[in-house]
């Protein structure tokens, strides 16, 4: 006991003094450190990173297909293309997505989906390509990793060539799904089959080399087990370390309904709080974690932002994917109701764009972007 206290008290310095914590130092705040202590110190970062601030956004999400050539045992969202509740979207559904967006007020549309047999990447730019054009002050947040290696397997084209083309298309930056667990003890039982962690580390970097920022993800309370936490948010920032691409962390939590892994148990609101604070103390270089709440629950999200999360996501009107997987969240949560429970929460709600940059509404829901209000060390 008495060195554990000394280990501990070790890793308060370490924090305090904004000293990077080892694979080691996080493997200890798994197994030994207590929730009262990882809050403190995950809040004290997340401070003296972003202050009091609560951010923000308003999006909308946009699924174009769940037809999907992979069967990873975690999702629900996926179908078989002759599958009762398959579908495919047509460019009128996606244009009239896109509208509701636009009339919603929106910065950000979140393009994801499945990875239909039958269609050529073609289909997937010119998703891109249509909506930029109607709508063109609507950031397009698109495509995962996994994606960008189903493209690549398409064409044979270089992944940064595809980038190329996407961002030329109207891509604005990446979101950071696919990456689930890094460690191939868990990936190779869990997604086996679609992109591998190098290809998925291959893809960010990729990206940030052209300029396009990206977020991350990790996906937890499954089989994995405290060490292959620790060493994706180890990976993560040493990526981050060479690149400096990343914007935000989002821990997500497993949903067990509707996939082969119903037999597991949901994570517990501990469990959500504990990894919240570890990933925030553990990825030092990462400027934002979001706690998002379609995933975690409100009232789970609402405390996470004192356990270090600066970030709850946005609106998020049309998920789909978390949703099918037994998420009892609401489909959509008004600005209102948002930017209440950051003031309850007793920090000052900031909406942001995708990049970070606070969102100045007038009259009408016209809106402009200022200044990054984001604060770094």
């Amino acid at each position: 006991m008495a060195t554990d206290n000394m280990q501990l008290e070790a890793i308060r310095e370490k924090i305090e003094n904004g000293k990077r914590l080892t694979f080691e130092d996080g493997i200890f705040l798994e197994e030994k450190a207590d929730l009262f202590f990882l809050a403190k110190m995950a809040h004290l970062v997340r401070t003296r990173k972003n202050g009091l601030t609560g951010y923000y956004n308003v999006n909308v999400h946009l699924n174009p297909t769940n037809v999907c050539v992979y069967r990873c045992s975690f999702c629900a969202f996926r179908k078989n293309m002759d599958e009762a509740g398959s579908y495919v979207m047509s460019d009128e559904e996606m244009l009239a997505r896109a509208a509701d967006a636009d009339r919603r007020g929106a910065t950000e549309m979140h393009i994801v989906g499945g990875l239909h047999n039958r269609k050529p990447f073609e289909w997937y730019r010119d998703i891109l390509s249509l909506i930029h054009k109607a709508y063109p002050k609507i950031h397009l947040k698109a495509y995962t990793a996994v994606e960008w290696d189903w493209f690549q397997r398409l064409t044979g084209r270089p992944v940064k060539d595809l980038l190329a083309e996407f961002r030329d298309a109207g891509m604005g930056s990446m979101p950071g799904g696919g990456a689930e667990i890094f460690h191939e003890e868990v990936r190779s039982k869990i997604c086996e089959h679609k992109a591998d962690t190098s290809k998925w580390f291959e893809c960010h970097r990729e990206a940030h080399k052209l300029g396009i920022r990206s977020n991350a993800t990790m996906l937890y309370g499954h089989i994995e087990k405290p060490m292959h936490r620790i060493d994706h948010l180890v990976r993560l920032r040493e990526l981050q370390d060479e690149t400096g691409g990343f914007q935000t962390f989002i821990p997500l939590a497993f949903h067990p309904q509707n996939n082969k892994l119903s037999y597991l148990p949901r994570p517990s609101g501990l469990m959500d709080l504990r990894v919240m604070a570890i990933s925030r103390l553990m990825l030092d270089n990462f400027p934002h974690i979001k706690a998002y709440w379609v995933m975690l629950g409100i009232k789970t999200a609402q405390i996470a932002l004192w356990h270090g999360a600066d970030d709850i996501d946005g609106t998020v009107v049309h998920e789909k994917i978390y949703h099918d997987a037994g998420s009892d969240s609401p489909q959509e949560l008004t600005v209102k109701e948002i930017r209440h429970l950051i003031t309850e929460a007793g920090l000052n709600p900031v909406e942001r764009d995708t990049l970070y940059h606070e969102v100045i509404r007038g009259p009408e829901m016209n809106w402009k972007r200022g200044i990054s209000l984001t604060v770094t060390n």
